[in-house]
C-alpha cells in the first residue's frame, strides 16, 4: 500500500533523510519510531505530499505522491502533531468543511455519522471545538482524517499532551482503525508503538536502523539474558555468591520474600546462558532454585541498542569516509537552472516596463 524508495531529504548541508526505504502493507499498523530530530515528521511531511523530497521516491497504492499528487493525497488521511482545528467552529460544522474541503462523493449525514461513532464525538457534536477538552480536541482531528475514507491514515505524536486516561483511549481507537485501514503512527514514545503496532520501524539520525515485526524485534538485536531468580538461602551470602560467579553481569536482590526464599534480578553477560551454571553453584552449597523467569528484553532496551548501535557505526562510517547524499546533484543543479530562468525573465520584464514608461513620457 506503501513504499517509500531510496528517499533524501537535505536542508542545506543538513541531510534529515539519508537513503531509506521501507513498505507498509494493507490493513498494516506500523509505528516510525525514533528519537526527537531522527527525521521522523520529514518522512511525514514528504508522504503526504507536504515536502518535496531531494531524490527518492514515496507511493500511495503504486500512486508517486509527486507525480500525480491529487490523486494519491485522496488516499491519505492526516493527523499532524497540532490537529488543524477552527477553533471558532462547532464540530459539525468542521467536518462538514472537510467534506467540502476533500470533494468527499459519498453519502454526507450517514458518512460524517460513520465516523462520530467511531471516534465517539456524537455528545459534543454541536458544540463548539474551542469549549472540548484536549482529548475531544485530538478526537476530532482524527474524524477530519477519517473524512472522505482513506486507505492510508497517517498519525504524527497523536498523543502528545493527553492524560494517561484520553491516552489510553487514543491508542484502542488506532488499533480499531488498523481493521479498515492502512495506518502509520509516527512516535518517539515506545508504550505507544508496544501497544498498538504491529511493526516497527526506528529511525536514528535519517537512517533506518531497525525494521522488524513488534514480536520480534528483540531478535534483531544482541540479547542481555535476564532473569528473576527464587533463592532460598541466606540473603547476603547468595548474592556475595551470584556477584561473583562467571557469566553474570549483575545482580541485585528484590524486596520479595516467600518465606526462606528471596528474590534476585540476575543478567548475564552477552551470548551467555547461566541457567546451568546457577543451577549446578546453587546446588553445591544446599540452597533450593524454587522459581527462575526469563524477563527478556523491554522496548526500551531494544530501543536504546539499537540507537546506540548505529551511532557506533555511523561514527566509525565518518572516520573511513565523508558522508555523502544519494543522487542529489542533477536535482540541485536543475534548482539552480530554474531559478536562474526566472532571474533573467523577471529582468527582461523589468527592462521592458522601463522602457514602455520612457516611450509615454
Amino acid at each position: 500500500m506503501i513504499k517509500i524508495e531510496h528517499l533524501v531529504k537535505n536542508y542545506g548541508s543538513n541531510c534529515a533523510l539519508d537513503d531509506i526505504s521501507f513498505e507498509v502493507g494493507e490493513g498494516e499498523i506500523v509505528g516510525l519510531l525514533g528519537p526527537n530530530g531522527a527525521g521522523k515528521s520529514t518522512a511525514m511531511n514528504i508522504l503526504t505530499g507536504y515536502l518535496s523530497s531531494t531524490s527518492g521516491k514515496a507511493s500511495i497504492a503504486g500512486i508517486d505522491i509527486l507525480s500525480d499528487p491529487i490523486r494519491a493525497k485522496k488516499l491519505i488521511g492526516y493527523l499532524p502533531e497540532q490537529p488543524p482545528l477552527y477553533l471558532d467552529m462547532t464540530v459539525e460544522e468542521y467536518l462538514n468543511f472537510c467534506y467540502e474541503l476533500k470533494g468527499c462523493k459519498l453519502n454526507r449525514e450517514e458518512h460524517l455519522r460513520r465516523i462520530c461513532e467511531t471516534v465517539q464525538i456524537g455528545d459534543v457534536y454541536k458544540r463548539v471545538i474551542r469549549n472540548l477538552s484536549k482529548g475531544y480536541r485530538q478526537r476530532v482531528g482524527i474524524a477530519q482524517a477519517l473524512v472522505g475514507d482513506p486507505k492510508v491514515v497517517i498519525f504524527d505524536e497523536p498523543t502528545v499532551g493527553l492524560d494517561p486516561k484520553q491516552i489510553i483511549e487514543i491508542r484502542n481507537l488506532i488499533r480499531g482503525l488498523g481493521k479498515e485501514h492502512t495506518v502509520i503512527l509516527s512516535t518517539h514514545i515506545l508504550q505507544e508503538v508496544q501497544a498498538v503496532c504491529d511493526r516497527i520501524v526506528i529511525i536514528n539520525k535519517g537512517r533506518i536502523v531497525a525494521n522488524e515485526k513488534t514480536e520480534n524485534l528483540a531478535g534483531a538485536v544482541e540479547q542481555v539474558r535476564r532473569f528473576r531468580a527464587k533463592i532460598c538461602g541466606p540473603q547476603k551470602e547468595v548474592l556475595t555468591c551470584l556477584r561473583s560467579m562467571q557469566g553474570i553481569a549483575y545482580a541485585e536482590a528484590l524486596a520479595e520474600r516467600d518465606g526462606d526464599a528471596f528474590t534476585y534480578f540476575v543478567e548475564s553477560e552477552y551470548g551467555t546462558d547461566i541457567r546451568k551454571k546457577l543451577f549446578v553453584m546453587l546446588a553445591e552449597r544446599g540452597w533450593a532454585l524454587i522459581g527462575l523467569e526469563s524477563l527478556g528484553m523491554n522496548l526500551e532496551d531494544i530501543f536504546i541498542s539499537v540507537v546506540d548501535k548505529s551511532e557506533e557505526k555511523g561514527t566509525a562510517a565518518a572516520a573511513r569516509k565523508p558522508r555523502r547524499t544519494r543522487n542529489t546533484k542533477s536535482r540541485d543543479s536543475a534548482e539552480q537552472d530554474l531559478g536562474a530562468a526566472l532571474y533573467e525573465d523577471a529582468k527582461r520584464r523589468r527592462e521592458e516596463a522601463a522602457q514602455n514608461e520612457t516611450e509615454d513620457d
